[in-house]
């Protein structure tokens, strides 16, 4: 936790130094923020986990051997040997102790943050695998499973089962903590099984969450949808125009091409470039493959609803490009009469008055004038 305090307060730094095209604008105070990020997460690490990485490893190593076999734990124990590994080299650097703020502490530093954040991707996986050692309660069994079961299943049906976390646990079983719900009260449930299958089994009952959670079958390590992805390690992103952005450019424009491209931006689904919307249906379909890799039966059906709303994003896409295409062409432009507001003037300036609608009176000729006598 402490690591990803550490890591978010530098990348928020580090946003606000970005260009719209996504460049860092200002290397100074860049450069100043990760040394500080390094600087941080080395004195986090070597106060509170140097001391204990080789107890904590071997502790999670027992774990797994103490478990039912599993295909698994090949690749937990090959992510243990990987954390010993980089023990080792931290281990190995921080042997030197150069002055407080010198470039050589900085050096330090740097060098030793590829191997910290092998520890902070993989802290959940060693949490996980130390706490196996824990005892929980023991398991309703008979007829009190079998009592706790219909009456949980009935709830169920009403709508009154409120499930709120999930994990699985060293038997391969998906262990979910429910609220059932009941004449206004509630009760915590430990359950076994996919809720939306009809084997499901209740498997103990607790007050709260708290309790429930410390007497449960202990959660094993989550899996990860993307094994290669970390997220840690320095990710560079094809720039994107923020939509706020393309916004701002149609409501300034004059010309249809200036909206066309806009438009344009935010459709264009190149790998160098990709527009809001090509964003967004990534976003949508990598969500629809996390909902179908929780191989559940609700995991399942969301995952179709996603896959189908990424199609739908995608025939969108193409529409708004081919109606930017249409604007691009029709060269149109704002007519005159949608003036600008003045930014200063509150109120019209006065005009000159209006010429008068009633004929005056016609002069008199010179024939017709009176004669004036002497």
């Amino acid at each position: 936790m402490r690591f990803s305090v550490i890591h978010l307060k530098c990348e928020t730094t580090l946003d606000t130094l970005r260009s719209r095209h996504g460049t860092i604008t200002d290397t100074t105070t860049a450069v100043s923020a990760r040394t500080e990020r390094n600087r941080d997460a080395a004195a986090a690490f070597t106060k509170h986990l140097l001391p204990h990485t080789q107890v904590l490893l071997a502790t999670a190593r027992s774990a797994i051997d103490s478990m039912p076999p599993a295909r698994h734990h090949g690749a937990w124990l090959l992510l243990l040997d990987d954390l010993d590994h980089a023990a080792t080299h931290i281990h190995r650097i921080l042997g030197d102790t150069p002055p407080p703020g010198s470039g050589a502490a900085r050096e330090q530093h740097r060098a030793l943050w590829p191997y910290l954040t092998a520890w902070a991707e993989h802290s959940t996986i060693l949490t996980n695998l130390v706490d196996q050692h824990r005892s929980p309660a023991a398991e309703f069994t008979g007829d009190q499973q079998a009592a706790w079961t219909e009456r949980a299943h009935a709830a169920h049906e009403w709508g009154e089962l409120e499930p709120f976390e999930s994990w699985y646990d060293a038997r391969g079983r998906l262990i979910t903590l429910a609220y059932l719900i009941e004449d206004d009260t509630s009760t915590v449930l430990v359950l076994a099984g996919d809720l939306d299958q009809p084997d499901w089994q209740i498997l103990g009952q607790n007050d709260n969450e708290y309790q429930a959670g410390q007497l449960a079958p202990p959660p094993v390590p989550p899996g990860v949808l993307r094994p290669r992805v970390s997220r840690y390690q320095q990710h560079i992103t094809a720039p994107e125009v923020r939509v706020q952005d393309l916004i701002h450019d149609v409501a300034v424009a004059h010309q249809s091409g200036d909206v066309a491209e806009a438009l344009f931006a935010a459709t264009d689904d190149t790998a160098h470039a990709a527009g809001p919307l090509a964003h967004l249906s990534s976003l949508v379909r990598t969500a629809g493959e996390f909902a179908d890799a929780l191989e559940t039966r609700q995991g399942g059906r969301s995952a179709v609803r996603l896959h189908f709303l990424a199609e739908q994003l995608g025939s969108l896409t193409r529409e708004l490009h081919q109606t930017a295409e249409e604007l691009s062409a029709a060269v149109g432009v704002l007519p005159p009469h949608r003036a600008p507001r003045p930014r200063l003037l509150t109120t019209p300036p006065p005009t000159a008055p209006a010429a008068p609608t009633t004929t005056p009176p016609s002069t008199a000729s010179p024939a017709a004038a009176p004669v004036r006598h002497r």
